[in-house]
């Protein structure tokens, strides 16, 4: 199936599960649920800082692709920034993993199996991220496995990057062939 075909799909399913509670009243709202709870000011804090978190890892992202040569990036840097554009990240949030993958693939200098684990590590928060988008149980548990997922996946991409920054191979996911 053609990428555009699968971005548009992605986004109207994910856009109908953000969107529930407003055409089906009286459904569980989910996370919305919490975030109100909260109130206007923690709500707003709470937001704040899941983006300005966001930020940091795209900004890790994008200086992970970066380092890899032009001749070998399937993406720009700066598309990873397309983290932002909700809903339509939820689905692009597996097309930035993919490239990033094909990117670090090509480059040779990360290991193969570092690869492999980078890629399934991001494809899974980002499968666990769409699930958290479901109401009631499996919305939380989706969520609950979703962010410590992301933050490994941050942490790996960050030794990663280091690596490719350094060319210290030796205590690296990074090799030269």
């Amino acid at each position: 199936m053609p990428t555009i075909i699968v971005k548009v799909l992605g986004t109207v399913l994910v856009t109908a599960l953000i969107s529930r509670p407003l055409w089906s009243p009286g459904a569980d709202p989910g996370i919305l649920r919490e975030v109100s709870a909260l109130g206007i000011s923690g709500a707003l804090l709470t937001v704040a800082v899941f983006f300005g978190l966001v930020a940091l890892y795209c900004r890790l992202l994008q200086r992970t692709l970066a380092l890899i040569g032009p001749e070998d990036r399937a993406a720009s840097p700066a598309s990873v920034w397309w983290m932002f554009a909700i809903p339509y990240n939820f689905t692009e949030d597996f097309y930035i993993v993919r490239n990033l993958t094909r990117s670090l693939t090509a480059d040779g200098r990360t290991a193969p199996e570092a690869v492999r684990r980078w890629a399934v590590l991001g494809y899974a928060w980002c499968a666990f991220q769409i699930l958290s988008l479901l109401p009631g149980t499996p919305g939380y548990l989706g969520g609950a496995i979703a962010i410590p997922l992301w933050v490994a996946h941050w942490i790996m991409t960050a030794r990663v990057r280091r690596a490719l920054a350094t060319g210290n191979t030796a205590v690296s996911p990074v090799y030269r062939p």
